[in-house]
Protein backbone atom coordinates (compact mmCIF):
# COMPACT_ATOMS: atom_id res chain seq x y z
CA UNK A 1 0.00 0.00 0.00
CA UNK A 2 2.76 2.44 0.93
CA UNK A 3 4.67 1.70 -2.27
CA UNK A 4 1.66 2.48 -4.44
CA UNK A 5 0.93 5.63 -2.46
CA UNK A 6 4.50 6.91 -2.75
CA UNK A 7 4.61 6.14 -6.48
CA UNK A 8 1.29 7.89 -7.07
CA UNK A 9 2.34 10.90 -5.00
CA UNK A 10 5.71 11.39 -6.68
CA UNK A 11 4.36 10.85 -10.20
CA UNK A 12 1.46 13.17 -9.50
CA UNK A 13 3.83 15.89 -8.33
CA UNK A 14 6.00 15.45 -11.42
CA UNK A 15 2.92 15.73 -13.65
CA UNK A 16 1.85 18.87 -11.81
CA UNK A 17 5.32 20.41 -12.23
CA UNK A 18 5.39 19.56 -15.95
CA UNK A 19 1.91 20.98 -16.43
CA UNK A 20 2.79 24.24 -14.68
CA UNK A 21 6.03 24.59 -16.65
CA UNK A 22 4.28 23.99 -19.98
CA UNK A 23 1.60 26.58 -19.18
CA UNK A 24 4.15 29.41 -18.92
CA UNK A 25 3.51 32.11 -21.53
CA UNK A 26 7.21 32.86 -22.02
CA UNK A 27 8.03 29.27 -22.99
CA UNK A 28 7.89 29.90 -26.75
CA UNK A 29 9.35 33.41 -26.83
CA UNK A 30 13.07 34.00 -27.24
CA UNK A 31 12.98 37.59 -26.00
CA UNK A 32 11.11 36.77 -22.78
CA UNK A 33 14.18 35.57 -20.88
CA UNK A 34 16.14 38.35 -19.17
CA UNK A 35 19.64 38.72 -20.46
CA UNK A 36 22.31 37.91 -17.94
CA UNK A 37 25.68 39.64 -17.86
CA UNK A 38 28.68 37.45 -18.44
CA UNK A 39 30.60 36.58 -15.34
CA UNK A 40 34.23 37.46 -15.14
CA UNK A 41 37.00 35.45 -13.68
CA UNK A 42 36.23 33.72 -10.37
CA UNK A 43 32.47 34.13 -10.86
CA UNK A 44 32.30 37.87 -10.21
CA UNK A 45 29.75 39.84 -12.20
CA UNK A 46 30.71 42.69 -14.45
CA UNK A 47 34.43 41.95 -14.46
Amino acid sequence: MIDNLSLALTHGLMLLAAFLLLRRPDLDREDAAPREKKRGRWGKRGA
